[in-house]
């Protein structure tokens, strides 16, 4: 069989039967497809299945001459690691060439947190005598009052808001719903958008219950939101490299400072390993280091 045929098969594995969120799937499709280049295009090229362990290191060296970082060679060894487990379930392969293949070393890198001070200046920084400013203060407070990825905010829908309850219920990582706190700000400025600015849209069949619409009468996209949040804390003379998740680690940063249980924040989060949401502990800790280092008289 050759990459196509089964890369197809593939495709409708991981979509159908491992249920895998879409932007998982596109993900691993996208590696698969540049990993077939190479094999295609090299001296001996080989079909998926002729493909062993030494043509797996051959290609995450050529990835790691080509400045490729290791987060995203752990991501294609996912990817190939996920491909060789079908190609081995439907008995096409006798093993997986990518399973004994170590991940690189991640480290562990502490995320660009902002300040209080900072949060306040990116958002009063925006214009609310347009319908426009009042969409996009709805987003921030809605990324820093609920901590919610970028993919769980454009997909937020009407019928997932509980004003009356004050939550919000949320579609996560591998299409898993959770249910997270509304706080007040956010409540307050989502209920003002959605009853006196998104009415006065046009929108598109299909768009009806997405709560962020843009002028063209869609749901927003990730990069939209992503140059929305660059836009304003430029504006706010930020120098941090920021971007919609920095509110997601700014919101769990906070909440922990402030006493908030580690698992609470875990489930908030969306979180399958409360190890993921311990670096918020590594976070607030380094915050009481640098204000000590700082107000200490020794220090001075």
């Amino acid at each position: 069989m050759n990459w196509d045929t089964l890369l197809n098969g593939y495709k409708a594995w991981i979509f159908l039967e491992r249920k895998l969120s879409k932007n998982t799937s596109l993900a691993y499709l996208s590696d698969l497809e540049s990993f077939k280049k190479f094999i295609l295009d090299s001296d001996n090229p080989v079909p998926p299945q002729e493909v062993n362990r030494d043509r797996i290191t051959l290609y995450l060296s050529f990835l790691h001459k080509n400045g490729i970082t290791s987060s995203s060679q752990a991501r294609i060894i996912s990817s190939l690691r996920s491909f060789y487990r079908y190609l081995h379930i439907e008995k096409i392969t006798n093993e997986n060439p990518a399973a004994k293949i170590d991940l690189p070393g991640l480290g562990r890198h502490l995320p660009e947190v902002l300040s209080i001070e900072e949060v306040n200046s990116i958002i009063s920084i925006i214009d609310l005598s347009s319908k426009t400013g009042e969409r996009d203060k709805a987003i921030l407070e809605t990324l820093y009052g609920c901590g919610l990825r970028v993919s769980e905010l454009t997909n937020l829908t009407l019928s997932g808001i509980f004003f009356k309850e004050e939550y919000i219920k949320v579609t996560g990582k591998g299409d898993k719903e959770r249910l997270v706190p509304l706080g007040h700000s956010a409540a307050s400025q989502l209920a003002r958008y959605i009853n006196f600015c998104r009415t006065e849209i046009k929108i598109k069949p299909g768009f009806e219950d997405f709560v962020f619409i843009s002028r063209q009468g869609k749901a927003l996209s990730r990069v939209t939101v992503y140059n929305i949040v660059k836009a304003y804390a430029e504006k706010a003379g930020i120098t941090k490299e920021i971007s919609p998740h920095t509110f997601r680690h700014t919101y769990a940063t906070h909440l922990i400072e402030n006493g908030a249980d580690l698992r609470a924040v875990q489930q908030m989060l969306g979180h399958t390993s409360i190890t993921t949401t311990e670096i918020y502990t590594h976070l607030s800790t380094k915050y009481l280091r640098d204000a000590i280092l700082k107000y200490h008289p020794r220090e001075q």
